[in-house]
């Protein structure tokens, strides 16, 4: 059996927003949404989790300063110490203001970079991937939204997007 999917247009984002509050409302399921830039509250109105890359950013930037640590302490303290300016290179805590720019900076280096990989694996972004985007207008000035239309009424899941003010609606057999 295949499976439909009804493509709703919209072409204003504060129109998208309503709408998606009704089908919500209406228990129709969303299954994705195309913007052509981001609209604010929309995560809300679909009701999606909120995201964990805040709690993956501090872990990362944990790491970072782990690794500035234990590098500046193996590079100026244990391989190579040298005495610059009078001032012998004996421990790390004695020489640790010195080396806080470079705990800064890794701390932020390495969340920063992590966190950029960590969203391009998590959004299933490969070099050389091919757009899954289901209408090119919607990386101009439509929006489009994604619904399950397997288990509906055809003709009333319709009537009720146009109901919320969609421009246009497409049948998809998949």
């Amino acid at each position: 059996m295949a499976s439909k999917v009804i493509h709703a247009l919209y072409n204003d984002d504060d129109l998208l927003l309503q709408a998606v509050k009704q089908i919500r409302e209406g228990r129709y399921h969303i299954g994705e949404i195309y913007t052509p830039f981001p609209v604010h509250g929309l995560d809300k109105a679909m009701g999606l989790a909120t995201t964990r890359i805040a709690i993956a950013s501090f872990m990362y930037g944990i790491v970072g300063l782990g690794v500035a640590v234990a590098m500046m302490n193996f590079i100026m303290i244990e391989d190579w110490p040298q005495d610059i300016g009078g001032k012998p290179s004996f421990s790390y805590i004695q020489n640790m203001p010195a080396f806080v720019p470079i705990m800064f900076e890794l701390t932020v280096f390495f969340a920063a970079h992590l966190m950029v990989i960590t969203f391009y694996m998590r959004s299933k972004l490969w070099p050389f991937k091919k757009a899954e985007n289901p209408d090119l207008r919607t990386t101009d000035d439509m929006f489009l939204v994604e619904i399950d239309a397997s288990h509906h009424d055809v003709n009333d899941l319709t009537n009720f997007l146009y109901d919320t003010g969609a421009a246009e609606i497409n049948l998809i057999e998949k």
